[in-house]
């Protein structure tokens, strides 16, 4: 059977068994057109230990928009996405290379910027505290985002009816359609609730633009990604902090919070959502900080 063809039925998999989102296939359909690209359509039993090693050496020497070498990190992604696709043929009794055959480059250890409690505060203290529709909507984003340690896209998506007060609690589906359960902070909670009495639409988003052109388009307006994004650089840099600050530093400093704060590591996974520990172990930098202050309260205390 044809690479090309096969490759189409994986998509077609990932999408109505998998349930995979748009963007994961959308990924995998870049990441193995380029694989594609490079061997041509053969046949799946051509795919061998020696083409994989030639199309390494290719990824190696690849250079991207700005005619830099592609990241190793962004490498492994294209062999992340060929060994799904060989498990698939595996799983389909398809002959072809062992998925198990492709081993992934080493990348250096991945660190993640965040901000401090104070730093939090600085930016909540910078939005008005006034009734006014958008000072109240802005205010129960940044908590609800540093509450719940949300992604993005996950709290543009939140509709009114998901979110329950009086528990101070809801399910959200993240990556793969999982769900979790999220919890929202006292303060969060206050400020939602202030929010909601004072809105008069009917609309079911949470998170809506509250400029009248914006809510004359459509019947269910609601943030995007990129509004959120500016209203967290309109309040970083009202509070003056430097740092580059994105939804998803807000997310790294809900977990690194709950760490500091004793969490363990697999509570912290769960919260966040990860399939796999491996993920969340990018947060070991905190644990680093706690050993240090272990070294300075008991090391040589015995003179």
């Amino acid at each position: 059977m044809r690479l090309a063809t096969l490759i189409k039925d994986f998509l077609e998999h990932c999408e109505i068994e998998k349930r995979h989102s748009a963007l994961t296939i959308r990924n995998y359909a870049h990441y193995l057109g380029r694989f594609l690209e490079f061997a041509h359509d053969i046949t799946v039993k051509e795919i061998t230990f020696e083409l994989i090693r030639q199309y390494r050496l290719h990824l190696s020497r690849l250079l991207d928009h700005r005619d830099k070498q592609i990241k190793s990190a962004t490498q492994n992604y294209h062999l992340i996405a060929l060994r799904a696709f060989l498990k698939y043929l595996a799983k389909r009794d398809i002959k072809t290379l062992s998925a198990e055959k492709i081993e992934l480059a080493k990348t250096a250890s991945r660190s993640v910027q965040f901000l401090e409690a104070d730093e939090i505060n600085q930016i909540l203290e910078a939005i008005p505290k006034s009734d006014n529709l958008s000072d109240l909507r802005d205010r129960a984003l940044w908590q609800t985002l540093f509450s719940t340690g949300l992604r993005v896209s996950e709290l543009v998506s939140l509709n009114r009816k998901d979110v329950n007060l009086k528990r101070g609690e809801f399910m959200v589906r993240g990556k793969g359609d999982k769900p979790r359960l999220v919890f929202l902070s006292p303060e969060a909670i206050e400020t939602l609730t202030k929010y909601f009495e004072r809105r008069t639409d009917a609309f079911s988003a949470i998170f809506i633009p509250h400029i009248k052109s914006s809510l004359d388009i459509g019947t269910d307006p609601r943030l995007t990604a990129r509004s959120v994004q500016r209203i967290i650089n309109k309040y970083r840099a009202k509070a003056g902090i430097v740092k580059h600050v994105t939804p998803h530093t807000i997310r790294h400093s809900f977990a690194t919070d709950l760490l500091m704060n004793g969490a363990d590591l697999r509570s912290v996974q769960e919260m966040l959502g990860h399939a796999s520990i491996t993920t969340t172990q990018i947060y070991t930098h905190v644990t680093n900080r706690k050993l240090r202050e272990i070294h300075k309260k008991y090391h040589q205390k015995k003179k």
